[in-house]
């Protein structure tokens, strides 16, 4: 939390500038935010701090307004966490899953980016103006459709999916079958619901791990 501090100076509460330089401990700074208006959720491994009224602003880059919040690795007060447990960016999953795909096997199937003269496969715009997080083929030139949420997917994901894979089929496929694949954080109990009518559709959860291996002397 004082790293995000000292990054936004602006946006620290005030009286603790000091936080920028290490002044303040997480707990005052969280006190602080609070009383800004900000809401401030604790886990076991993170902070998630969020501007006042965002909750009811959606932005299409980060997903639902869940994602918007700032999440910060929890530390003590004398250091820095060394592991995020989850993606600051939703862009920053998808650079990382469409670097990766062709080594990612998914549903048994390896997958590579559809390319053609409209997108490289990221970000594939639709005719409504919205994007495709990431439009990938298989080795039978079937689609599948990648839907990201860097935090906790919302039940509203598999409407949004499905919107993609409708107009995938009907403007690319030509016959050719289209499947989506959820990819989140974590995957509420409410969504995995909703694909037990949905059988085309898979979720996955991520994991992100930072290990240090000793190295011994020459």
């Amino acid at each position: 939390m004082k790293k995000w501090c000292r990054l936004h100076p602006e946006q620290t509460p005030p009286g603790m500038s000091a936080a920028a330089s290490g002044g303040d401990n997480s707990q005052r700074l969280r006190r602080g935010f609070e009383k800004m208006g900000w809401s401030v959720v604790e886990t076991a491994t993170e902070v998630r701090i969020q501007r006042p009224g965002e909750a009811d602003r959606a932005e299409e880059l980060l997903g639902d307004a869940t994602d918007e919040a700032e999440v910060l690795p929890e530390s003590s007060d004398d250091s820095e966490s060394l592991a995020d447990t989850v993606f600051h960016l939703e862009r920053q999953l998808q650079a990382f899953i469409a670097d990766n795909l062709e080594s990612i096997p998914v549903n048994g199937k390896r997958l590579r980016l559809y390319a053609d003269g409209v997108s490289g496969g990221r970000e594939y715009p639709t005719s409504s103006g919205r994007r495709i997080d990431i439009l990938a083929v298989d080795d039978g030139g079937n689609f599948v459709v990648f839907e990201l949420k860097r935090g906790e997917a919302p039940d509203k994901a598999i409407g949004q999916i499905a919107s993609y894979m409708g107009w995938v089929s009907l403007n690319l496929a030509h016959g050719k079958a289209v499947s989506g694949v959820i990819v989140a954080r974590s995957i509420n109990e409410s969504l995995r619901e909703a694909i037990a009518v949905v059988p085309n559709v898979s979720l996955f959860e991520y994991r992100l791990r930072f290990d240090l291996n000793l190295i011994s002397a020459a």
